[in-house]
């Protein structure tokens, strides 16, 4: 047993291995101060078949932990002829099933070595980029003590190939730490005449407790399974998950003999375990691939989440996020310019909740003007234009299961653009320059709008840009004020018909479009003082309405 912290709960494990006849060799980390050493061992004192190894200082990803495996097998092998396996646990591992059904199997099983042993070409869990150089390189430096001084060390030997040589025969393997070996392969290991060389070598090897015995006993063992005896599994960036109480039905599901890492306060784990052999799991072979299923999606909702849920560890990593947005949202840009009480139509048409422009100047416009929404968003711009990437993935995921749709024009806060361009779940639907029909029914003076257009259309423009760009993933839709009121029945079955909340028809009315009778006159006039409107498309001076169009009425579907 490896052992460095909580000793009370290894002495625990520690009597019940020597409870069911197992010699127990315990090598304590160097670190744990001498007092509370000498205390460990005083307690285990009573126990006749109980030994403690030479001392090392361990840490991880260095030779120590594979020095301490080292002398505590080699006084194992010594003093206790008898033994036939030898099985590397930690302080932190806890036996699930009856140590004598251990016993049982190893005995069916008197040559077989278990040990996770494959070539780094084969093992999918190396974190960190070093898989083969880590067997080429050197590290002096300790990675967690002094992470900037690995990372240029592990640079300069790059650029400058500082490479050294694989010892002649050996074929590195890595794996689990945590391996059961017949005393035969151990032995021939810890006595090979090579041993210094291999030593020296493995010394200077990055993590090489996961590479030294897995390694070593392809050459001597008769029949390896490559594969641990004890459970553990580790997350996406390579730490060891930890189990607690709540994990006790799990863990029977296992069928495994040990499972690490427990945490040394889960009494209701050490007491099922350790003190209720009656509770023992059934005889099988043991299983861990019962529980991988959960433990890849425990894996997937720590790295992935849900769709456009952001939690703290995720956040300020861009593209972590598994969907940008929770649920899909509409749109609209130059709609509610061009149709009068365009919001209520869409909302009797569609049955989903119709925003103003949401990233307004003045305030945030909430469907019915609210002040406060799901989710406790208020209506402050202040609060808004903080984070308002943040606002628009809040707003759709507090209002999941109901289709938000809300107003966008150049005049609204233009960070969110790149955000909406990029989400799949968007729908936007544009019609270009409808900007120009509020300044065209404003009573200001020319010039002020002249000024206010030109402004108006570069941020469309470039909103148009950012539309457009290969990288937009939304539903996008761009026609031209011209184009779109030759015929603006079409345009908006269309977009009725995606949103979908309501069964499907033909729409019977459309809303009442603005006059825009002398609208082609303004926009010469703003060609004559110097300004070029060409976002509107094609729009003649005189635009032939028809007699029957000199009041604007409500257009109908004729079928």
């Amino acid at each position: 047993m490896l052992v460095h912290t909580a000793l009370g709960r290894a002495e625990q494990v520690a009597r019940h291995w020597h409870a069911a006849g197992c010699p127990v060799v315990i090598h304590a980390d160097k670190s744990v101060p001498r007092k509370i050493y000498s205390a460990f061992v005083d307690a285990l004192s009573d126990l006749p078949n109980v030994r403690f190894s030479s001392r090392h200082r361990c840490e991880w990803g260095t030779w120590g932990i594979v020095a301490a495996s080292q002398s505590a097998s080699e006084l194992m092998l010594e003093e206790f002829p008898q033994v036939r396996h030898v099985y590397l646990a930690s302080g932190s591992c806890l036996p699930l099933r009856p140590v004598q059904e251990l016993i049982d199997y190893l005995a069916d099983r008197p040559r077989t070595d278990f040990i996770e042993s494959a070539t780094t070409a084969d093992v999918p869990w190396t974190v960190g980029g070093l898989d083969h150089e880590r067997f080429t390189l050197r590290f002096p430096f300790s990675w967690k003590r002094n992470r900037a001084m690995f990372d240029a060390y592990v640079k300069l030997q790059r650029r400058l190939r500082l490479y050294r040589k694989i010892p002649k025969g050996i074929v590195p393997h890595m794996g689990s730490q945590w391996w059961c070996l017949t005393r035969q392969t151990l032995s021939a290991i810890l006595q090979d005449p090579e041993r210094d060389t291999y030593d020296a070598y493995f010394s200077k090897v990055w993590i090489p407790d996961e590479s030294y015995f897995q390694t070593l006993a392809r050459f001597y063992s008769t029949n390896i399974e490559s594969r641990s005896l004890t459970l553990s599994k580790f997350d996406f960036q390579g730490k060891p998950h930890i189990f607690y109480d709540d994990h006790l039905q799990l863990l029977r599901r296992s069928d495994c003999f040990v499972a690490r890492k427990i945490w040394p306060h889960a009494d209701r784990l050490y007491e099922a375990f350790l003190t209720d052999p009656a509770g023992a799991m059934k005889r099988t072979e043991p299983n861990p691939g019962k529980i991988d299923r959960i433990f890849a999606k425990a894996v997937e909702k720590r790295t992935r989440g849900r769709s456009g849920l952001y939690m703290q560890s995720r956040f300020p990593n861009e593209g972590w996020e598994n969907g940008v947005t929770s649920g899909r949202y509409s749109v609209f840009c130059g709609f509610s310019d061009l149709f009068q009480d365009f919001e209520n139509w869409l909302t009797k048409a569609t049955g989903a909740r119709v925003h103003g422009h949401l990233f307004g100047p003045t305030r945030v416009e909430y469907a019915q003007r609210q002040t406060i929404m799901n989710g406790a968003l208020s209506d402050n711009p202040k609060s808004r234009d903080y984070n308002p990437q943040a606002f628009l993935t809040n707003l759709v995921w507090n209002t999941r299961g109901e289709r938000q749709c809300f107003q966008f024009g150049p005049g609204d806060n233009q960070d969110i653009n790149w955000f909406m361009a990029k989400d799949p779940n968007a729908q936007i639907s544009v019609v270009s320059g409808a900007w120009a029909v509020p300044l065209f029914k404003s009573n200001r003076n020319f010039a002020d709008i002249r000024k206010e257009a030109a402004q108006l259309q570069r941020i469309e423009s470039e909103f148009l840009d950012v539309l457009r760009s290969p990288h937009a993933k939304a539903r996008i839709r761009i026609w031209t004020m011209a184009e779109f009121i030759e015929a603006p029945m079409e345009p908006l079955q269309s977009i009725v018909d995606e949103i979908g909340n309501k069964s499907l028809r033909r729409l019977a009315e459309v809303p009442k479009m603005e006059d825009l009778t002398g609208f082609g006159q303004f926009l010469q006039n703003l060609k004559n003082q110097g300004m070029h409107p060409y976002l509107m498309g094609d729009f003649p001076v005189e635009r032939d309405l028809g007699p029957q169009q000199t009041r604007p009425r409500k257009p109908y579907l004729v079928k």
